[in-house]
């Protein structure tokens, strides 16, 4: 069930027409959005229905045990026994068929069948179920004592395949809460954020997928240099507004439901360093990686700055391969791992860079670096870098509304945050019927111009 489909559209009404009447009567309303978690996932695969209650409920008892117990050894185990798990779940129904294949290709034996491949939402859902229990043992806050409240917490269905990364503990209590009611302005707020983010997707991240996009980077030899790096230079606005896009609807989702998830994006490509890059770039993973990866290493308080620098590029090695399952985004988290050490190591020197040279230079690499992101193997990425270097010039295939396209998603990008909040104000404020009618026309819109159907967003297979 995409984001993007009508029928998750149909699934989001039937249970905001549920939830709302029964919300008053706070297990009934958990009872409806637990069930509704579920299903989501059972659309996937009924497996899912046996490998996600069971480990939340895991985490709920560990969770009940860091709060109850205060001795150290104890509060260890637990916490341990809850990351073994949940990196347990993400090697076994993720990454054991690289493992395998790369164990192979050392051995030079044929790699073993490996039939339990669960990859969908399997990332996202221990990366949040893990602040949970980390937050526990690290004291920043205290258990969620309802079970309903948790359960549906850290399998909250807008969240499932691409997020925000949500914290527990900041999305439970606002399912513990009282009786409440859906506030008019944050109704029309979440009708607009699931319109932009239906635009994003289909009027600019697909139409430049299919008209250039993925026939380069599927066949790069039959394109010349400049219409290979056009290519390039596309996919970054591709990824940006379809996963931003993905972030606008699960965001408008929840507050249909009276629940505020965290923000993704902040225009990163305006960014004037690599670190302000992760500032701004799906900001909910840099914060995790930061906190709960980044911070736990060994080292960082070490007289030893070499630990600084290793623990960055760990990070996003690490970071890289959650990614996917495969060398090409290894490479990708190296890249960005090495550049953030770099980036730290001239910041101490004390110099100083231009911000539009330093913007500039950010931007450049992290082009370079999507290369990798978005190749479907090492030699594909090979390829594409030797098609660019070639200097061959030819056009045949950047059309013009292509450019089109791709000149208008640049420019919104780099409009002033203040004018998207005008307009999310000015939108809720208006009548219901005009909200309607741009909705309307929204969709018409989308019939017209869009050129393909649902198609997956990129990130619901990482």
């Amino acid at each position: 069930m995409l984001l993007s489909s009508s029928v998750y559209f149909i699934f989001l009404a039937a249970v905001f027409l549920l939830y709302w009447p029964l919300q008053r009567w706070r297990a009934a309303g958990l009872a409806v959005l637990l069930f509704a978690n579920y299903f989501f996932y059972a659309k996937w695969g009924l497996f899912y229905l046996a490998l996600i209650p069971a480990a939340s409920f895991c985490d709920y008892l560990i969770g009940l045990g860091l709060g109850a117990s205060q001795n150290p050894p104890t509060r260890r185990l637990l916490v341990s026994l809850s990351v073994l798990m949940n990196v347990g779940i993400l090697a076994s129904f993720k990454y054991m068929p690289f493992f395998l294949a790369s164990w192979a290709g050392i051995s030079g034996q044929p790699a073993p069948a490996w039939h339990w491949t669960f990859p969908l939402g399997i990332s996202f859902y221990c990366f949040q179920s893990l602040t949970y229990t980390i937050d526990l043992y690290r004291r920043d806050g205290k258990p969620v004592r309802s079970l309903l409240a948790h359960m549906t917490a850290v399998s909250f269905f807008p969240t499932t395949l691409s997020g925000p990364i949500t914290r527990v503990l900041a999305l439970a209590p606002q399912l513990e809460k009282g009786p409440r009611a859906l506030v008019t302005a944050d109704g029309g707020r979440a009708l607009f954020l699931i319109g932009l983010g239906l635009l994003k997707k289909f009027m600019i991240a697909d139409y430049l997928a299919e008209n250039l996009i993925n026939r380069v980077f599927d066949t790069p030899n039959l394109y010349s240099g400049l219409e290979t790096l056009v290519a390039v230079y596309g996919y970054a606005w591709q990824l940006y507004y379809d996963f931003s896009g993905y972030t606008d609807i699960a965001i408008g989702s929840a507050l249909l439901l009276g629940l505020n998830l965290p923000a993704n994006f902040n225009r990163p490509y305006a960014a004037a360093s690599l670190s302000d890059f992760w500032r701004r770039w799906h900001i909910t993973l840099s914060n995790w990686l930061r906190d709960y990866l980044y911070f736990s290493l060994p080292g960082l308080r070490s007289k030893w700055k070499v630990f600084t620098y290793l623990n960055l590029v760990v990070t996003m090695l690490l970071g890289g391969l959650w990614h996917g399952a495969a060398w090409t985004f290894v490479i990708w988290g190296g890249l960005h791992g090495f550049g953030l050490a770099i980036h730290r190591l001239w910041q101490q020197s004390g110099r100083k860079t231009p911000q539009w040279l330093g913007g500039v230079l950010t931007f450049l690499f992290v082009l370079f670096s999507w290369i990798f992101f978005r190749a479907s193997s090492l030699s594909n990425a090979t390829t594409i870098l030797a098609r660019i270097g070639s200097g061959t010039i030819g056009w045949t295939n950047i059309s013009p509304p292509f450019l089109l396209v791709l000149l208008i998603a640049m420019a919104a990008h780099y409009l002033p945050r203040r004018w998207y909040e005008f307009s999310a104000e000015r939108y809720s404020m208006a009548p219901f019927y005009a909200q309607a009618a741009l909705l309307a026309l929204l969709v018409m819109a989308i019939e017209y111009v869009a050129v393909t159907g649902a198609a997956p967003f990129l990130y619901t297979k990482f």
